[in-house]
């Protein structure tokens, strides 16, 4: 009846009732979403551009593929097999033909781009902050700290106690001196404020 309600509402005789799938943007008076996530799951590619935005995306969680010798045939034909929104600041490569998602990146600012990116896809609610690798992109899992004695720095060792490990690329991981820094941008980024300054934005490893 031309109001937004979630699944609480009851149904009365006469009602008209719009159901809406998730939006990527919608220009029109908020709806109130009964879901607190979206069931899809984003993932994307970049091109060559874009590589600090890259590390900033797989900084807040999301599945992102970057390579700088990606070329434009293979940007696209990774997209289309793997379904990814390929993300880029190149309008010609965006109007392939085989290409089914893509989004022309507006900002040149990385910092800037990331909130873009989660502005446009609605993604601040999905964010899972420092669980991919930065490096490769790998899914970090918890490693026990005797595990990796070996392989860590005198300092470290006796001034840590939790740490992950890439098993994609064997990076281990610790909430070492870039953390707090880390930590402020990713705070800010999704609180829609991306103003601060992640940054190297690496991890200790």
């Amino acid at each position: 009846n031309g109001r937004s309600v979630d699944f609480s509402y009851r149904v009365g005789e006469g009602d008209r009732i719009s159901v809406f799938p998730v939006f990527e943007s919608l220009d029109i008076t908020p709806l109130l979403e009964a879901r607190l996530r979206p069931l899809r799951q984003t993932r994307f590619v970049l091109d060559t551009h874009l590589g600090r935005l890259a590390t900033y995306l797989r900084l807040v969680g999301f599945d992102t593929l970057y390579r700088n010798d990606y070329d434009d045939p293979g940007l696209v034909r990774i997209s289309v097999d793997e379904a990814r929104i390929l993300l880029t600041r190149d309008r010609q490569l965006l109007k392939r033909r085989a290409l089914t998602h893509g989004y022309g990146v507006r900002e040149t600012n990385p910092r800037r781009q990331l909130g873009e990116v989660l502005e446009r896809f609605d993604l601040r609610r999905s964010a899972a902050p420092f669980t991919r690798c930065l490096a490769c992109n790998g899914r970090l899992r918890p490693v026990p700290k005797a595990a990796i004695t070996e392989r860590l720095p005198p300092r470290t060792r006796r001034d840590h106690d939790q740490f992950r490990i890439c098993p994609g690329c064997d990076r281990i991981v610790w909430p070492g001196s870039h953390y707090r820094r880390m930590r402020r941008f990713v705070d800010a980024v999704l609180g829609q404020d991306v103003s601060g300054d992640a940054g190297g934005a690496g991890a200790d490893e």
